[in-house]
C-alpha cells in the first residue's frame, strides 16, 4: 500500500517540470503548482516583491512536494477519506483543485445520498462517502475515476483549446484521460474505438 508521500511523489512526477502554455488556464506552472496557488501561498521565491512565472521556474520539487500535502491533501481532508480512495482525489485535487471534491460530492447525489455539492469536504460528505465505501468498496474507486474522466470529456467538450490535454495530435488518448484511468480497474478503460467513438463529435 502506498504511502501519501509516495503518492505526491507520483503526482510530481506525472505533472512534469516547467510549462507555460497560453491554452492552460493555469497560466505558469512547475511540478503541477500553478503561478495562482503560488500567489495565494504568497510565495515570492527570488524575493522581488511579486509573484511572477520566475518565482514559478525557482520552485523545487521539494517544495512542490510539500504545497501539495499540506494545501492538496491535509486542508482539503482528503486523508479523512476511504483510504483506496485518497489517490485519485488527491491526484485530481492538484489537477483540478476543489473540482475534484465536486465530481465526489455529485457522485454521492448520484448514488442517492443527501449531500452539497460545494467542493469541499465536511461531515456531510465525508458520512455519506463512508457509507458509499462501505457498501460497495469495489467499485466507489472506479466510479470515481470514471466521473473524472468524464469532467475531462466536458471540458474538452465545451472548450476546443482544451482538447489537445484529452487527445493526442496522432487521435489517441491524451494525458487527462491516461491519468483518470490510472487510477480505475483496466476493464473499466475505454478502448480506442471507444474513445474515438466519444470524441467523434470534436472533428
Amino acid at each position: 500500500m502506498q504511502t501519501v508521500l509516495q503518492i505526491a511523489h507520483e503526482i510530481v512526477a506525472r505533472e512534469g517540470g516547467y510549462v507555460n502554455d497560453p491554452d492552460d488556464p493555469g497560466g505558469a506552472t512547475n511540478f503541477g503548482v500553478t503561478i495562482h496557488t503560488m500567489r495565494r501561498l504568497g510565495l515570492d521565491l527570488d524575493c522581488d516583491g511579486s509573484i511572477t512565472p520566475a518565482d514559478v521556474r525557482r520552485l523545487t520539487r521539494a517544495q512542490a512536494i510539500e504545497i501539495f500535502l499540506n494545501h492538496y491533501y491535509k486542508r482539503p481532508l482528503i486523508a479523512e477519506l476511504p483510504q483506496p480512495l485518497q489517490a485519485s482525489v488527491f491526484d485530481m485535487y492538484v489537477n483540478a483543485g476543489s473540482n475534484a471534491v465536486k465530481i465526489l460530492q455529485r457522485l454521492m447525489v448520484e448514488m442517492g445520498y443527501g449531500v452539497t455539492v460545494d467542493g469541499a469536504l465536511g461531515p456531510q460528505s465525508l458520512a455519506a462517502v463512508r457509507a458509499a465505501f462501505a457498501a460497495s468498496p469495489e467499485h466507489l474507486v472506479d466510479a470515481y475515476g470514471i466521473a473524472r474522466r468524464n469532467y475531462y470529456f466536458r471540458i474538452a467538450d465545451r472548450r476546443a483549446a482544451s482538447r489537445k490535454f484529452a487527445r493526442t495530435r496522432a487521435g489517441g488518448k491524451g494525458g487527462w484521460i491516461k491519468r483518470a484511468e490510472e487510477f480505475m480497474a483496466p476493464r473499466y478503460h475505454m478502448t480506442s474505438q471507444e474513445f474515438k467513438a466519444r470524441i467523434a463529435q470534436w472533428d
